[in-house]
Formats: C-alpha cells, sequence, structure tokens
C-alpha cells in the first residue's frame, strides 16, 4: 500500500485515536513542544467521564497540554503520574501533597542520557502519544523540535499515535518515523507552545563576560537557556567558528547562527551539522530550523552520552544551577525538601566536557537568590546532581574560579571569594565550624 493511502486508512479523530487505550494500560507523551494537545485533552475526557479510570503515565515536564489534561485535580488521581522533571504545575502537585498528605506523584530521578533506556529495557510501554511533523513524499513525519527519548519510545510501545502539526518543522538526523510505523494519525495544526527570548539580567552580562574568555573560537558548546545563558551566548558575538553539540537549542543560539559566530566548521564529530535532542523557542526559531539541512537532532541517549561528548575537542558545556557548595558539590534540582525540578542532563555535559581534549565544564549562577536574601553558595547543598571530584569551573558575577586539583581548604576559600559580599562573612564562619578552613 501507498504511504499517502497507509495515511488516509489510519486518519481518525483523536476520540477514537484514544479509545483503544485500556485500563491499567501504561501511556507516555512527548516532552514539552512534543506533547499533542488534541490526543492528551482526548485522554482527558475519557478519565473525566470515568470512561477510563486508571493509567500509568509517564512524562518529562508537564507543559500546558499534559498539565491542563491530566494534571488537573480529579483527574491526576487517575493516572499515577511518573515524572522525569518538574516545572510549575509539579511545584504545586507537590505543595497540594504536602498540605493533604496524600501522594499523588512521583518522581523519577534519571539522567537524560539514561531515559532513552528506560523505553528500551524497564517501561513496558503500551501507548505514545507525540506531535509529528507532516508526512514527506517518502512516507516518514519528524519529530521536530523534540527526539530526547520520543523516537525510542516511539518503536518501543505497541501502539504509536501521532498528531500532526503543520507548525512542527521537519529536522533532520534521526528524526524520522515511518508512516508502517504509526497506528493513527490525527490532524491538529495549532500554534507550538513558545518558551520565549530569555531577557538577559545585568548579573547575566557580567556572567556572561567572565566566561567568553575561557571558550576559544572554533569550540563545540552546550548552552542552557534563561537570563544567565543568554548572557553568555550575548558574549560570544565576537567569536568564530563555533559549534553546536547540545541537548537544548534555544533562541539564542538561532540568532549565533544568523551573526555567522555558529557554523561548525571546526566540530570533531558532524562538522557543519548543529546537534541537538530538544529544542525550546519561538515561532521564529522553530521556523528557522524546518527543512534547513544544518539542524540534525538524535535521542538523547546518543547527544548526552558522554562518550560522544568526550569526542569533541575543545567541548565547552555552560550550565546553571540553584546552589553550590564549600566543598564544590553542585545542586541544579533540589530546593529546601523538595524535588524542583531534575537532573536533566546537565552531570552527562558537566562529565563529557571534562573529558575532552581542551574541554572545559562551566557552571555558571546568580550569586543570590530571592531578591538576593539568599546566597547560592551554601555550606552545604540539598541535593548533589554533580559531585564534587567532576565540578570545574564555578561562575557568579562576582568572579570564576577552577576547582579541578584544588583541596577542601582552596575550594571553599575560592567559592567564598565569588559569593555575594553580603554572604562571605557567614559562609567564613560555617567553614571554619567544620573546621574546612
Amino acid at each position: 500500500m501507498k504511504s499517502a493511502e497507509l495515511y488516509a486508512a489510519k486518519r481518525t479523530t483523536p476520540a477514537e485515536a484514544v479509545a483503544a487505550i485500556a485500563e491499567g494500560e501504561t501511556v507516555s507523551a512527548g516532552m514539552a513542544i512534543g506533547q499533542p494537545p488534541a490526543l492528551l485533552a482526548a485522554l482527558g475526557q475519557r478519565l473525566r467521564t470515568d470512561d477510563l479510570s486508571s493509567i500509568r503515565f509517564y512524562y518529562k515536564i508537564g507543559m500546558q497540554p499534559i498539565s491542563e489534561a491530566l494534571l488537573v485535580k480529579g483527574v491526576r488521581e487517575k493516572i499515577d503520574p511518573h515524572c522525569f522533571f518538574l516545572s510549575s504545575t509539579e511545584h504545586q502537585i507537590i505543595k497540594d501533597q504536602t498540605q493533604s498528605g496524600h501522594k499523588v506523584m512521583s518522581f523519577v530521578p534519571v539522567h537524560f542520557s539514561d531515559l532513552p533506556r528506560l523505553f528500551r529495557e524497564v517501561i513496558d510501554l503500551d501507548t505514545f502519544l507525540v506531535t509529528v511533523s507532516p508526512m514527506d513524499r517518502g512516507g516518514y513525519f519528524s519529530l521536530g523540535t523534540n527526539n530526547d527519548f520520543a523516537s525510542t519510545a516511539a518503536r518501543h510501545c505497541k501502539r504509536l499515535i501521532v498528531e500532526v502539526n503543520e507548525n512542527m518543522p521537519r529536522v533532520f538526523g534521526q528524526s524520522q518515523i515511518h508512516i508502517s510505523e504509526v497506528t493513527s494519525i490525527v490532524e491538529n495544526t495549532v500554534p507550538l507552545i513558545e518558551a520565549g527570548v530569555a531577557e538577559t539580567s545585568e548579573a547575566g552580562r557580567a556572567i556572561g563576560a567572565l566566561i567568553s574568555p575561557l571558550v576559544p573560537n572554533g569550540a563545540t558548546i552546550q548552552l542552557g537557556i534563561g537570563r544567565v545563558p543568554s548572557g553568555v551566548a550575548e558574549a560570544l558575538s565576537n567569536h568564530e567558528d563555533l559549534g553546536i553539540h547540545t541537548e537544548l537549542f534555544s533562541p539564542s543560539m538561532a540568532d549565533l547562527i544568523r551573526k555567522g559566530v555558529i557554523n561548525g566548521s571546526k566540530k570533531t564529530l558532524h562538522p557543519f551539522k548543529h546537534v541537538f535532542t530538544v529544542a525550546f523557542g519561538t515561532e521564529d526559531s522553530y521556523a528557522f530550523m524546518n527543512d534547513n539541512a544544518a539542524f540534525e537532532s538524535y535521542p538523547s541517549s546518543y547527544v548526552n552520552d558522554i562518550r560522544v561528548i568526550s569526542q569533541h575537542d575543545n567541548f565547552i558545556s555552560i550550565n546553571t544551577a540553584i546552589e553550590v557548595d564549600l566543598y564544590g558539590q553542585v545542586n541544579a534540582e533540589f530546593i529546601g525538601e523538595h524535588e524542583y525540578s531534575g537532573s536533566g542532563g546537565q552531570y552527562d555535559f558537566v562529565k563529557g566536557a571534562s573529558l575532552s581534549k581542551g574541554g572545559k565544564s562551566i557552571i555558571a549562577l546568580q550569586s543570590t537568590a530571592r531578591q538576593r536574601t539568599l546566597s547560592t553558595i551554601v555550606p552545604r547543598v540539598a541535593m548533589v546532581t554533580d559531585p564534587r571530584m567532576d565540578v570545574e569551573y564555578i561562575c557568579t558575577e562576582q568572579g570564576i574560579v577552577n576547582l579541578r586539583g584544588k583541596s577542601t581548604k582552596e575550594r571553599a576559600e575560592a567559592l567564598i571569594s565569588i559569593a555575594h559580599p553580603d554572604f562571605r562573612d557567614e559562609l567564613t564562619a560555617a567553614a571554619k565550624r567544620v573546621t574546612l578552613i
């Protein structure tokens, strides 16, 4: 049967597509921009009307399509939510759990590099729901903004249901799903979720100015999203021949490509290609990716693989954190007694960059939080995302230090020197109490 005929045979409505999901099944959906709103709304409707009363649901980041359809009270209790990375929706659920004493949501700790492996070897996935680009003449859809675990889950589920959105960019690499692999198709062209462009903060600009000299021309970079990463990207505007091998592709990276700063010409692997596993941005950056042969997406098991990252010469990884302690331990996921985000792929790049020839791993964060009432340099972190043995450069707007090879005393002194001046005395006193200095 020809691709067009298969497409017509498999095309259906959202309600009909999710009608096959049975009681007790394990279901997952695409991450972030890849979350299919029509399919998730139809699944949520089944749960609201008790047509379906119990499933197990795995997901990463509860964006609007998931949060409105499945994570509202009265529905989330029926889906046994298992989350790989938390957002504001999950923060509220945690508050509700704490107040009621009744646990609803479970967090699954996992490095982003290992997430596809869970869908290959651990999770017995019945149904996977994901947004894709329109089918091409060869019968292939593209996962567009989201390869991450989606390309693996799509091939290790019993039922693959796709939502075709004409706004989803077509991306090359290993992003293609053939019509023969798909169980059902629905069509729903709506605007893609936009992250917007993070406005660079004053501290972000100061941090960018400190980090920029550490990035040689021709380096391959990994950069996150937010005010501090935006400041770093801004500071790289005069660099030359940079390359991208990144977990997250952002609008600031698109700007550097347009300026000619990023061209990938010096990359050790995939020269001239912009390699990523997730894109989160704006309508403009999504359009920039569409049918652009320079963009290639791969599963996070490849992009975030320490062995792959380390093969790049001069790999510069720049991540942010919630807090860093005087021992050099980095917490990028916990606030107080509760999970706030997740480890994501941070450690993958911290370790991979440190093993790269000429590579550097940099953690960049503002020296204070909550309107300067808290220091982000602390005596001890709440949870360790990056162990002290692997942490190298730490940068705040107060300065930058390299912890590699430093003793615990030297580390503490170095980190106190880049803490905000308002907190240095109490950090020094805390270090002295435990004879760290």
